[in-house]
C-alpha cells in the first residue's frame, strides 16, 4: 500500500482560507493535483503539478502505485458532490480528507437561514431533467450550477411549469474578494438571460410565505387532465389508474415506461411517486402527445415523451424497473418480448386491457416469456345525481394484468 492521500478542500480565498494544520499537509506534498485556479494558489509549491481536468480512473490508477506524498486539491467540500468521495471508495484506506465550507453552506449563511430542511439539487454539468418533480412543493432548495444551467436558465425552467411561488438567491464567489450576492424574482432572473454571472455561482430557491402553490393527491381527478376534443374519455380512469400505480410497485427512485401514453394520467402520476427516478413516455397519436405536454406543465412533472408507435423507439429509454402499457397498437406479442427483455430483475408491467381477446393474448404471451400474472377485473360505478336522489352509472370493466418474471419459488414465494 502507497502513501496517504490527502484530498484537500478549497474555498475562493485560496491559501487564506485554510487552516494551518491543511497548509502543512500542502507544504509537504511531492505531489500536487488539481485544477488550473486550485494549483494557482500554491504556485511557490516545489511540488510536481498536475492539472487534474478529466479522467478520474486515469487518477485513480496513477495514486494506486504513487508512492509520493500526493495532495489533490478540491473545490469547497470534497465529499459534497465532489472528487473526495469517488477517491476514498476507489482507494479504501488511503484517503484522507480535509474538508472546506461548502459554496452552499457560505450561500445559506449570507441569507442567515439553517439548511438543513433543504433539498439540494446538482445540475452542475447535469441535466435538470426531472428538477420539477424533484422539488414541487420544497420550501427551500439549493442548486449547484454550470455554464449551461445558469441561474437564467433556472428561473426559465421553472416558469415554463408554472412554479412562480419561489424567490432567487444568486450567489457569486461566494467566500472570495469577488464576492456577490442577491435576490431576484424568477421572471426577472429569466429575462435577464444577457446579464453576466460568475461562472462559480449557487442558486437557492425560497418559497415566499404567502405563496399558495397547486397540491394533487393521488387520484388526480380526470377531468383535470386536458383531453382529446370532442370525444373525450381516453384516460385511464382514476379509480383504475390508482391501482395501476400500485400494481407497478413504484419507488422514490423507480425507471418508469409508459406505453400508449395518451393523456400522460399514468406518466404523471408516476412521476410524483418516482421523484427521484425518471419517466418515459411514447404516443402514437401527435394530438395525444400535445394534451400530454399540456398536462405535464399544469402538474410540474418532467417527463422525456417521444411520438411514436411502440415498440418503435424504446431503444431511446433505459431499461425500465416498470412498465405500464395502456395501447399496444394492434402489435401486443412483438411489444411484450421486448419490454420482457429489457425489464430489470424484480421489475413489474402492468397492462390494460378492456377486452378478453387482449386478456388472452396478453396472458399467453407473458406466459411464454416467462412471465407469471396477476389479473384483476376491475368493476367500478360512480354516484351521479337524479333530482334530489343519488343513482350509480358504471364505467367500463378493466382488466389490470400485473407481471413479474417468474422465478426459482412459485408465486406465493415457496419452493416449487
Amino acid at each position: 500500500m502507497g502513501e496517504k492521500i490527502a484530498v484537500i478542500g478549497i474555498g475562493d480565498d485560496g491559501a487564506a482560507g485554510l487552516p494551518q494544520a491543511y497548509l502543512d499537509r500542502i507544504r509537504q506534498a511531492e505531489l500536487l493535483i488539481g485544477g488550473e485556479r486550485q494549483l494557482h494558489f500554491f504556485a511557490d509549491s516545489d511540488a510536481e503539478k498536475v492539472v487534474l481536468k478529466s479522467g478520474l480512473s486515469e487518477l485513480t490508477e496513477r495514486l494506486r502505485s504513487e508512492t509520493r506524498n500526493a495532495v489533490v486539491l478540491a473545490s469547497g467540500d470534497p465529499l459534497f458532490y465532489g472528487i473526495g468521495g469517488y477517491l476514498a471508495g476507489k482507494l479504501p484506506g488511503r484517503v484522507e480528507v480535509y474538508p472546506q465550507v461548502s459554496s452552499l453552506q457560505l450561500a445559506f449563511a449570507r441569507i442567515g437561514e439553517s439548511w438543513q430542511d433543504a433539498i439540494v439539487v446538482s445540475a452542475h454539468g447535469r441535466s435538470m431533467q426531472g428538477l420539477a418533480q424533484r422539488i414541487d412543493g420544497a420550501k427551500k432548495v439549493a442548486l449547484l450550477t454550470d455554464e449551461h444551467n445558469t441561474p437564467g436558465a433556472i428561473a426559465r425552467y421553472l416558469l415554463n411549469y408554472g412554479m412562480t411561488e419561489y424567490d432567487a438567491f444568486v450567489g457569486e464567489n461566494l467566500g472570495g474578494p469577488a464576492e456577490r450576492t442577491g435576490w431576484f424574482g424568477l421572471q426577472e432572473l429569466a429575462d435577464t438571460a444577457q446579464t453576466h454571472f460568475s461562472p462559480l455561482n449557487v442558486v437557492v430557491l425560497r418559497m415566499r410565505k404567502d405563496a399558495e402553490p397547486p397540491r394533487w393527491a393521488l387520484g388526480i381527478e380526470d377531468g383535470e387532465f386536458a383531453q382529446r376534443k370532442p370525444d373525450k374519455g381516453l384516460i385511464t380512469k382514476k379509480e383504475v389508474r390508482v391501482l395501476s400505480l400500485a400494481a407497478l410497485q413504484l419507488k422514490r427512485n423507480s425507471v418508469v415506461w409508459d406505453i400508449g401514453t395518451c393523456t400522460g394520467s399514468v406518466a404523471i402520476e408516476a412521476a410524483k411517486i418516482c421523484r427521484e427516478g425518471a419517466v418515459y413516455a411514447i404516443e402514437k397519436n401527435e394530438g395525444d402527445l400535445d394534451n400530454f405536454h399540456e398536462n405535464a406543465r399544469k402538474f410540474r412533472t418532467d417527463i422525456t415523451a417521444l411520438h411514436g408507435k411502440a415498440p418503435q423507439r424504446l431503444e431511446q429509454f433505459p431499461d425500465p424497473d416498470a412498465v405500464f402499457i395502456g395501447g399496444s397498437g394492434g402489435e401486443l406479442r412483438e411489444l411484450l418480448s421486448v419490454c420482457c427483455a429489457r425489464l430489470k430483475p424484480e421489475g413489474r408491467i402492468v397492462l390494460n386491457a378492456v377486452t378478453i381477446e387482449n386478456l388472452s393474448a396478453a396472458a399467453q404471451a407473458f406466459a411464454a416469456e416467462g412471465f407469471v400474472t396477476d389479473i384483476t377485473l376491475t368493476q367500478v360505478s360512480r354516484s351521479k345525481p337524479i333530482l334530489d336522489m343519488t343513482r350509480f352509472e358504471s364505467l367500463n370493466p378493466v382488466y389490470i394484468i400485473a407481471a413479474r418474471k417468474r422465478t426459482e419459488k412459485g408465486e406465493d414465494g415457496t419452493d416449487e
